[in-house]
């Protein structure tokens, strides 16, 4: 007669038994850990005459995020900003001609992700990373809680979302933008 119950066959795992040897991952950086390293920004860029054209400026400004983190939360409640706006703000702050569009962005990412990170852990005031938008007035799908969370933020402090085919925007965006001077204030 056959046995019924199927035979499994162990299977050990053999560690080397030289495992110290192996370096140890380091653990993740916090976001909040991330939006407090400089890393030596921020800096000024002069732009070689052959790629000046491209980046339209001659000098070019490469923020710190927590100066990105500071420029986010002067937007108040109600206002919005573009990246773009807050390119030139850091711009007119360090005398350069330009702001830098990667860095900006993607400190704003991570300061938006430092926000999320605050809430989870029960602080009341973070950053508005919701108010910023991209250009044109488009909503921010990679910040914290994508789209459907964006839109329910901006929603309640009167904005109107609008979809244009695949894109969400703020319905007359340019009317809430904050004033330049609003950014600029210390």
């Amino acid at each position: 007669m056959l046995n019924s119950s199927p035979s499994v066959a162990k299977s050990r795992v053999e560690f080397p038994s030289n495992l110290r040897q192996f370096p140890r991952m380091k653990p993740r950086k916090t976001w909040r850990e991330k939006l407090a390293d400089d890393k030596g920004l921020p800096k000024i860029i002069h732009i070689p005459p052959g790629s000046r054209a491209r980046w339209k400026a001659a000098t070019l400004v490469v923020p710190a995020p927590r100066e990105v983190d500071a420029l986010m939360r002067k937007v108040p409640r109600g206002r919005l900003a573009t990246i773009n706006e807050l390119r030139a703000a850091l711009a007119r702050k360090h005398g350069a001609e330009a702001g830098c569009p990667i860095t900006t962005g993607i400190f704003s990412w991570i300061a938006a992700h430092a926000a999320a990170e605050g809430e989870a852990a029960g602080r009341k005031r973070v950053t508005p990373y919701w108010r910023i938008l991209k250009a044109g007035g488009e909503l921010n799908a990679k910040y914290p809680g994508g789209i459907a969370a964006i839109r329910k933020r901006l929603a309640t402090e009167g904005h109107q979302i609008v979809k244009k085919g695949k894109r969400f925007l703020v319905d007359g965006f340019e009317a809430a933008l904050v004033k330049p001077a609003m950014l600029d204030a210390a």
